[in-house]
């Protein structure tokens, strides 16, 4: 793999977040690219979740910075892009399928591990079946590339669980399963009860949110030097709940938020160097509780823009 970041390997995390989080992204991705002087889509490793495999769909296969932030204003003159931003999920899933997704690995992950972000991992597998069309996202990914299984980026990774055993694959790694590039990026966000689970390799695979915001301690075997992490559906500390319907998204959060602690301690402690952004009480008023709500994404792209650009000055790789 070439070096694209001259002396520094530098990679890219990019966490999951609903179609919130994906504006709040994409602002993130214009800071990074103002702040630190570099194109993310240099980036030497790239690995993404749910909204983040999105946005690495897109990075990875040759759309700039500049395109997404045109997409998410309503200026973009791509009309893939343009497409695909009049497809957004909806606020709320469908109903779902009766049968249960995985209870056989929920009980598990209960049993084992009955505390911290397993809880989530537990919960997804107690949620009914998904009946939501995950089919904007492979008309994405077949328009982006119709002559290709993969994006051209030789080294983007999208993350999704065994919706079985609770185990996190990194589609695209030298150590996942082949699968193609439209069934990663639906399995990747295959929220549990929103979505079905996606069949790969004799397997079945949900969000990779489920079981980590952003999964960047899977780049460890990738021995970076440094790594720009975005993640909207974490926070550095844990946030009060401000109201009743910001109660059951605080729970989460402050879950993910401990795992992503937690992983990138491990970076830092192979020698990593680390430069995170996430979601800040003051982006989160701005959201709402629902990061599915599109009627809020421009307004969070609006403000997104100012504060992750703040952000991102404040921040250093440590």
């Amino acid at each position: 793999m070439s070096n694209r970041n001259g002396s520094h390997r530098r990679g890219l995390a990019i966490g999951c977040g609903g179609t919130l989080g994906a504006a709040w992204i994409v602002a993130a991705l214009a800071a990074a690219r103002d702040v630190l002087n570099w194109d993310p889509r240099d980036a030497d490793v790239m690995i993404g979740t749910s909204a983040g495999a999105e946005m690495l769909t897109m990075l990875g296969s040759g759309i700039s910075v500049d395109d997404l932030v045109a997409m998410q204003d309503g200026t973009s003159a791509n009309p893939i892009l343009t497409a695909h931003m009049r497809c957004e999920p909806g606020r709320f899933p469908p109903l779902p399928h009766a049968r249960l997704g995985a209870p056989a690995r929920a009980l598990r992950e209960l049993l084992a591990r009955p505390s911290g972000h397993a809880l989530l991992t537990a919960g997804s597998g107690l949620l009914p079946q998904g009946s939501g069309d995950a089919a904007w996202l492979q008309r994405l990914a077949d328009r982006l590339n119709p002559d290709r299984r993969w994006v051209p980026h030789p080294a983007t990774w999208l993350v999704s669980v065994d919706a079985a055993t609770g185990e996190r694959v990194a589609f695209g790694s030298p150590s996942a399963p082949d699968a193609s590039l439209g069934a990663a990026l639906r399995a990747s966000w295959g929220v549990p009860g929103w979505f079905p689970a996606v069949p790969i390799d004799g397997r079945e695979f949900i969000d990779g949110g489920a079981a980590s915001t952003a999964s960047v301690d899977l780049l460890l075997p990738a021995q970076l030097d440094e790594v720009v992490v975005l993640a909207p559906m974490a926070s550095t500390g844990r946030l009060p709940a401000t109201s009743a319907g910001h109660f059951l998204e605080r729970q989460m959060r402050n879950r993910m938020s401990e795992k992503l602690d937690a992983e990138i301690a491990l970076l830092r402690a192979g020698g990593t160097k680390v430069l995170r952004l996430d979601a800040t009480a003051e982006d989160l008023a701005v959201m709402g509780p629902n990061f599915m709500d599109g009627r809020r994404r421009l307004a969070t792209f609006e403000h997104s823009l100012v504060s992750t650009r703040k952000a991102m000055e404040q921040g250093v790789f440590a």
